[in-house]
């Protein structure tokens, strides 16, 4: 067995729990949440600073509206939904939480509060304001408001980006299996338990299966994105079974059974660095030749000459990917020009950019300190 890390060393710590274990035969599983919050309850005692990102809002008002669990639903009746099933699924944390004596707080998130930095900082500050407080933030996605094109659609990607914002140091993703298995183990005998994993390569990503459920709308593949998002900005994940009796407490006693975890490497950079690395959302593509990526390297600046080719679009202040012609990812970074610009000016000298473009903007499409190795 590989040496795991403890969650006893936490000192931020963010809980995520899936629909699956929540909502069971239709209805809501009050008991099981209890036991969670009696988890927390010990977590708590050991001065470990907890938050909670949970599903159920819309399986709630699907079950209030009397909505058929088989029927697909069209956007505006999933907002429907998580509107009429958000105050029903805050009243059951509220009573559970009360029983141990615990206060909790509701931030509804959207796409955009991750994504944009100034939005990004303002949650930052209000889930630290609960934290000092000694309230545990209840976080959900927004699905009230929430578009398809601008949503998470699963919360194992939102507890990631969570994370982040709390500078959080571990982050359990709670579901209805043990963790990641080799081979799908509904299928194969033969499947085994990944207990350890330290970098997520083309082979663990296709470990990845889509089981779902009626009521998840994640499932393994978002667990190892999620994990992906979480190890660049530091923070280990831990997978495992919810449905285990004290699900944390037996990861802690239990010799045999320890979940996945997704090792993360000591991160040392800026927060914002680690905001721009943890970024869902870029927006596009710049491809620069090996001068360029022996600078970006070393910890230079991004010129436009190094610049070969750029794909998507974009506008100042976005974040983009950057990679080498051979499509091997370098990082990424906050462009200071537009897609338009940004392809005027690429493989010229910075002195060209004002008989190009009409004005002098930044010597560089990507400033040293706006930018991050991936």
């Amino acid at each position: 067995m590989k040496k795991t890390p403890s969650i006893l060393k936490s000192k931020v710590l963010i809980i995520k729990i899936g629909s699956s274990l929540l909502i069971k035969s239709n209805k809501f599983d009050k008991t099981w949440l209890q036991g969670l919050v009696k988890e927390i309850s010990f977590l708590r005692s050991k001065e470990i600073k907890i938050i909670v990102v949970t599903s159920g809002a819309v399986p709630l008002g699907r079950n209030y509206l009397k909505v058929d669990t088989n029927k697909k639903l069209k956007i505006n009746e999933k907002q429907a939904c998580a509107a009429c099933g958000q105050s029903i699924l805050m009243n059951f944390f509220i009573r559970a939480f009360e029983v141990e004596r615990m206060k909790i707080g509701q931030i509804l998130l959207t796409f955009s509060e991750t994504e944009e930095r100034r939005k990004n900082l303002n949650a930052r500050e209000t889930i630290n304001t609960l934290l000092e407080s000694g309230v545990i933030p209840i976080i959900n996605e927004n699905d009230s408001v929430a578009t398809e094109e601008l949503k998470f659609g699963d919360n194992d990607r939102l507890a990631a980006r969570v994370g982040q914002i709390a500078d959080a140091d571990t982050l359990v993703l709670l579901s209805d299996i043990d963790g990641l298995y080799d081979e799908n183990p509904t299928f194969s005998k033969k499947a085994k338990l990944i207990n350890v994993v330290k970098k997520i390569d083309k082979k663990i990503l296709a470990m990845g299966s889509s089981k779902t459920n009626v009521y998840g709308s994640g499932g393994m593949k978002t667990k190892i994105e999620a994990a992906e998002i979480a190890m660049s900005y530091g923070c280990n994940t831990l997978i495992c079974n919810g449905n285990r009796e004290k699900p944390i407490r037996s990861i802690l006693k239990n010799k045999k059974y320890y979940g996945t975890w997704f090792i993360a490497k000591e991160n040392q950079e800026s927060r914002y660095k680690r905001w721009i690395a943890g970024s869902i959302n870029v927006s596009g593509k710049l491809i620069v030749d090996d001068g360029a990526l022996r600078a970006l390297t070393r910890g230079s600046s991004l010129l436009p000459s190094g610049v070969i080719k750029i794909t998507g679009k974009f506008i100042r202040g976005d974040v983009v990917q950057v990679l080498t012609v051979k499509n091997i990812i370098i990082g990424k970074g906050i462009v200071a020009y537009d897609h338009l610009e940004s392809k005027l000016i690429k493989g010229k000298k910075t002195s060209e950019i004002f008989d190009i473009l009409g004005y002098t903007g930044r010597d560089e499409l990507i400033h040293r300190d706006n930018f991050i190795v991936t």
